[in-house]
């Protein structure tokens, strides 16, 4: 058949696929871990769970570990509902993910300014939470985690790319105040 005489490749849905992004310091985990018990007795709301190139720490995020060579091959066969990679590691959205979309979930992953729109082009449906913060209370949190000097993190900040460009159906939160407000924003701009 002549590409002119092609269908467009439909979207998937009914669902919504929810991205939560925003710069490292602007709470999005603490957000996202509150919303998820706000949201626990929801049955049409699920919280994606990652799969990245490295080892489990208690500290960090829970999410499945993957080799380097099972990323690559879940990326090449189409085996994932997203994928990035970030700071030398492998992102992947499980793509079981896109089940509970066609089913009519909202599915709610920790994501990456990086993925926005593929996301926008693959769901009928893509919601981007930007979850963010001046820059000076960024710079605090981040100096509170003593990763680095308060210099060299301003320096960092000021050169970022904090607010994504050309994205629909962004919403933005500044998280500056409680964390309950936080929630409420996002349960507002989700209609949940």
């Amino acid at each position: 058949m002549p590409d002119a005489a092609r269908e467009p490749e439909r979207k998937l849905g009914p669902g919504r696929m929810v991205l939560v992004v925003g710069p490292s310091g602007a709470g999005k985990d603490t957000l996202m871990s509150a919303l998820r018990d706000r949201l626990k007795d929801r049955q049409d709301v699920r919280f994606a769970r990652r799969a990245i190139t490295r080892e489990c720490d208690r500290d960090a995020e829970d999410h499945e570990t993957l080799t380097r060579q099972e990323f690559d091959r879940l990326v090449a066969d189409g085996e994932t509902a997203l994928s990035w990679e970030a700071h030398g590691l492998g992102y992947v959205i499980p793509k079981s993910y896109d089940t509970c979309i066609a089913a009519g979930d909202t599915v709610i992953a920790n994501g990456s300014r990086r993925i926005l729109q593929r996301a926008a082009d693959k769901y009928e449906t893509a919601i981007v939470l930007l979850i963010t913060a001046p820059v000076e209370v960024l710079a605090d949190r981040l100096a509170m985690r003593g990763r680095e000097s308060r210099a060299d993190i301003e320096k960092r900040l000021k050169r970022a790319d904090l607010e994504p460009q050309d994205v629909a159906n962004l919403v933005r939160i500044e998280n500056t105040g409680t964390v309950e407000h936080g929630v409420d924003e996002m349960l507002t701009a989700l209609r949940l």
